[in-house]
């Protein structure tokens, strides 16, 4: 099986984005969790469909 060079690691730059994320979510009350994610649905501009 040959392997190709990737510019971009999607899986990485995943596992970078979880881990991010959940140091901010660490810091924060439920209440506080429940917030942030409305406020984020709010602000995306991307379709969860897409």
């Amino acid at each position: 099986m040959e392997t190709t060079n990737k510019s971009f690691d999607a899986v990485g730059f995943m596992r970078q984005q979880r881990d991010l994320l959940s140091v901010k979510l660490s810091k924060m009350t439920k209440k506080e969790i429940i917030a942030y994610f409305k406020n984020r649905a709010l602000q995306s501009h991307v379709k969860p469909c897409a």
